[in-house]
């Protein structure tokens, strides 16, 4: 895997320090003799190249020096500037040669490139752990997003179920609304008309000489249960309070009620007594 960085950066090397040689003896040649050239061409490209290996020896130890690397960059800035000064000055390619002149930095930038991927590189160990964990990650999410879609859809289902229940529910009412409808009007019409109301008056109400009571429609709508009553929990009645309520029911009609007609009045007004003191009462006030 390292050779996928390190041999670019070798290859780069190589090709700016023979062109760096070459320009630097091209160049000094006419104005000093070649081997003083040679000699100059030799100490940039091996400062650069000293530099480069005190950098991947301390690199190799987990170590790192400033003033190294500023050397180096140093050697590459000078060897980069040799070529741009040697493209400014030539008379014939120099655009050609200004466009290599970037060799040197671009050498120094690869091997930056391979430190990076040293620092960070991992064993194969530690990336089939990583690639473990991500795949897991996927089963994972994969799992919940499928649970996810399966709760939906059982919430769709559901949600239509209701929604049909209740439409037949609420159809059953308009049905059942409907017959009440057409059966209350047919008891207003038997009350409305008048043999029929007489006849059902007859039936229904009790006889009595000089009253004849209206027939009435029995209640249609909604009605609220009676709570339920503890005949422990209420508070017994006194003498004189069972007196009061034994005369007004009893009165409450002309000719008075009889005992039996009084005391279920009594008993369904919700109030509570023995059998023993409600005869009591009714004798004290009869």
């Amino acid at each position: 895997m390292s050779a996928k960085t390190v041999l670019p950066a070798v290859a780069m090397t190589a090709v700016s320090m023979v062109l760096t040689l070459a320009v630097v003896v091209m160049w000094l040649g006419t104005a000093v003799p070649w081997p003083v050239a040679v000699v100059v061409g030799l100490g940039i490209d091996g400062g650069w190249l000293a530099t480069l290996a005190y950098e991947r020896r301390l690199a190799a130890q987990g170590d790192h020096n400033r003033a190294v690397t500023a050397v180096g960059w140093s050697f590459g800035i000078l060897a980069a500037g040799v070529l741009v000064a040697h493209a400014l000055t030539a008379e014939h390619s120099a655009g050609a040669w200004l466009a290599v002149a970037w060799l040197p930095i671009a050498a120094k930038a690869l091997w930056l490139v391979h430190g990076l991927w040293e620092r960070t590189a991992l064993t194969p160990v530690a990336l089939d752990a990583i690639r473990g964990i991500q795949q897991e990650a996927r089963d994972e999410a994969a799992v919940a997003r499928a649970r996810l879609r399966a709760e939906a859809a059982t919430e769709e289902t559901r949600l239509t179920a209701v929604t049909q229940a209740g439409a037949r529910v609420a159809r059953v009412q308009a049905r059942t609304a409907q017959t009440l409808s057409s059966a209350w009007s047919t008891l207003e019409t038997a009350r409305a008309g008048e043999d029929t109301g007489r006849a059902l008056t007859s039936v229904t109400a009790r006889v009595t000489p000089g009253v004849t009571p209206r027939w009435e429609l029995p209640v249609w709508g909604p009605s609220e249960p009676l709570a339920a009553r503890s005949l422990e929990a209420a508070p017994a009645l006194t003498d004189e309070a069972l007196d009061v309520l034994v005369d007004e029911i009893r009165n409450s009609e002309t000719p008075a009620l009889s005992y039996r007609e009084m005391a279920s009045r009594f008993r369904a007004a919700g109030h509570s007594a023995s059998e023993v003191r409600l005869r009591a009462a009714w004798k004290r006030v009869a």
